[in-house]
């Protein structure tokens, strides 16, 4: 007994239930999607050693369908649970219900970056934002591979879907529809709204939506008529958006009382319909591919993932100026290594000289 006691102890603190939570996500994910649309293949589940550190493009690239989009939705979902639990419901019992839904969540999120070498030494922290700032905004096409630019592996993550059926195409679009019921659960329980269940209120949620659209259409324009030889116009009309933006707040919030947690839900409301949206826009591409409205869906879903990209790094980049942070993560990871007394930062170093 006390034997196992010990192991199943050493296996926490290897954080042993973290790998494996994460690579049955990548399991879990991919087997829905083969049973739904085909191409079986092998797929990597990460159960190689690994000593050499691996950018955050290359993460992002491997794990946004599979983990980090479900991580997010799982977080929304928590945030809105908390929110709107019953009053009597005290934190301990919120925690005691929910911990295991935060771990799978946060688990999700990081564990690449967890287990990754160097994860979280300045200096790869700083080249891992220029390489993933060069690849979000570098344009595909034919011959740029998808490790090269986001277009192409954008297009890439969609090659299923392009070779299923109608069915999977439908049961597809109806898993997506998920992503509609949290606004029209959420807009009902805004304080402008005065909590009414009018119909009109979700039908006015639709118009917001519209009128965010067309601010992200306008910008959009803007970038590409003005952002190369009048990159000060562009600069002032940007700002000049987003003057009227928070105008538009603020006159709210004194006209119809539009309080601080109304934004917050509607950020929880019409960020997961966005998704949605895009979802839908790329079920149906044969039918809209020539329109502007896929060159739109395209614009927004880059929008997405550079936010994901920036919510996901914030709190990497913030651990990394701290340098105990990296020489706790590398201690961690190759514990038995100095045990055995073998030098681990040569090795670790070493591919970071032959790229210099």
């Amino acid at each position: 007994f006390y034997t196992a006691l010990k192991d199943f102890v050493l296996m926490q603190l290897q954080l042993a239930s973290v790998f494996f939570t994460f690579s049955f996500g990548t399991k879990c994910h991919y087997y829905g999607r083969t049973i739904l649309h085909g191409g079986a293949k092998y797929r990597p589940t990460g159960r190689k050693v690994v000593i050499f550190h691996a950018s955050f493009t290359e993460n992002y690239r491997l794990y946004s369908r599979s983990h980090f989009v479900k991580g997010f939705e799982l977080l929304v979902l928590l945030t809105v649970y908390d929110m709107y639990r019953k009053s009597y419901q005290s934190s301990t019992a919120y925690v005691l219900i929910t911990y295991a839904i935060w771990f799978l969540s946060l688990t999700w999120l990081f564990a690449p970056f967890l287990f990754n070498p160097s994860g979280f030494d300045w200096q790869r922290i700083v080249d891992d934002w220029k390489d993933w700032n060069k690849w979000i905004k570098q344009p595909g096409g034919i011959g740029i591979l998808p490790d090269k630019s986001w277009q192409s592996w954008w297009d890439e993550e969609q090659a299923h879907i392009h070779r299923s059926g109608l069915g999977s195409r439908l049961i597809e679009m109806i898993l997506s529809l998920r992503f509609f019921m949290y606004q029209y659960g959420l807009v009902y329980h805004l304080d402008i709204s005065a909590h009414s269940n009018n119909f009109i209120v979700y039908v006015l949620s639709w118009v917001v939506i519209g009128v965010i659209f067309l601010l992200a259409q306008v910008v959009n324009l803007g970038r590409h008529w003005l952002s190369d030889n009048h990159q000060f116009a562009f600069r002032l009309f940007k700002a000049f958006l987003f003057l009227s933006v928070v105008s538009t707040i603020i006159t709210l919030s004194l006209v119809c009382d539009l309080s601080t947690r109304d934004l917050i839900v509607c950020c929880l409301a019409f960020l997961p319909t966005g998704w949605g949206l895009i979802l839908i826009a790329q079920i149906s591409r044969p039918l809209i591919d020539k329109t502007e409205i896929w060159k739109f869906a395209q614009v927004f879903a880059q929008s997405y993932d550079q936010g994901m990209g920036v919510v996901l790094f914030a709190p990497i980049a913030i651990l990394a100026w701290l340098p105990i942070i990296s020489a706790f993560q590398t201690q961690f990871l190759f514990n038995q290594a100095f045990n055995r007394r073998l030098q681990i930062q040569p090795i670790l170093a070493g591919k970071k000289k032959k790229r210099t």
